[in-house]
């Protein structure tokens, strides 16, 4: 099986489609994997351990090109830029298997439709994938590190873990910094795709009670040593989850209105957008 992977990753739009869809291709190990992305600002392309081809935009006549000629069997699409005439167009002129991820019930033109979110609900794909699409909702993708970090005793500490996104574009970092107490121990998680990233490390070297950490590689074992965490109602979201780590989610894109919703149903802790004093009252709770 010829598999392609269509997705981007950049200071505007983050890097967790990447990341997902690493975990998602260990679901086939026979599989020919190679990854289609643009080049955009603040991308992780070297981060990904498999061949990437350069699209030079995300016309879909220079995919269906790169499909037919590259005999590809099965594209996976993880990009909210593609939509169902964008899929249905791939499907008509080249036949390949489509399967989408979606999170926010977009309608797709699709063969396979995963939605890897605990707050999942197959019903609501009735009306937008085509009869002969099979839904799959859940179970989220868990990287292998975080089921590894979970096998060993969790060890007595104080710290909060960080982490606002791979770009966190509003610097919601900063914010949150600058909200908890001045003593507490910090394990403040980025990337280099960060363009406040100066800015942060200036402030974590003032203060040595705050461990930056940028494209790190041991995340799950950073989460595993705190005893609780800041995040963004997004796919690290399930990792936190997984690791029965108390938190407090703070929406920072429209796309993670689904997620919010469904913590807030299950009395998670999770604020819609960033507000210092009701931050404090929600940490307050935590610690």
């Amino acid at each position: 099986m010829n598999l392609l992977i269509r997705a981007d990753s950049s200071s505007q739009i983050g890097l967790g489609h990447i990341m997902r869809d690493l975990v998602l291709v260990q679901h086939y190990p026979h599989a020919t994997i190679t990854f289609a992305c643009q080049e955009l600002s603040g991308n992780i392309i070297d981060q990904i351990p498999y061949p990437v081809h350069i699209l030079t935009s995300n016309a879909p006549e220079e995919l269906i090109q790169y499909i037919l000629f590259h005999n590809i069997t099965l594209v996976v699409f993880d990009h909210y830029g593609i939509d169902a005439s964008y899929e249905k167009q791939i499907k008509e002129q080249t036949g390949v298997t489509i399967l989408s991820l979606d999170d926010t019930y977009q309608p797709h033109f699709c063969d396979i439709l995963f939605n890897p979110n605990v707050y999942a609900q197959r019903e609501r794909y009735t009306d937008l994938v085509p009869h002969h699409c099979t839904i799959q909702c859940a179970p989220p993708l868990i990287r292998e590190e975080f089921k590894q970090a979970k096998l060993h005793p969790k060890p007595s500490t104080d710290a909060i873990f960080i982490s606002m996104g791979g770009s966190d574009p509003m610097n919601l970092s900063m914010q949150i910094l600058h909200a908890l107490p001045p003593d507490a121990q910090v394990n403040l998680v980025t990337t280099s795709s960060n363009p406040h990233l100066e800015i942060l490390t200036l402030y974590s070297n003032e203060h040595p009670n705050i461990r930056l950490h940028v494209n790190s590689s041991n995340i799950a074992e950073l989460m595993h040593e705190s005893a609780l965490a800041i995040i963004t109602p997004s796919s690290i979201a399930h990792e936190v989850m997984y690791m029965g780590l108390p938190f407090i989610a703070i929406q920072s894109a429209d796309n993670q209105s689904e997620f919010v919703s469904y913590m807030q149903r299950e009395s998670f802790l999770v604020m819609e957008h960033f507000e210092k004093e009701a931050f404090k009252v929600l940490l307050e709770q935590l610690l």
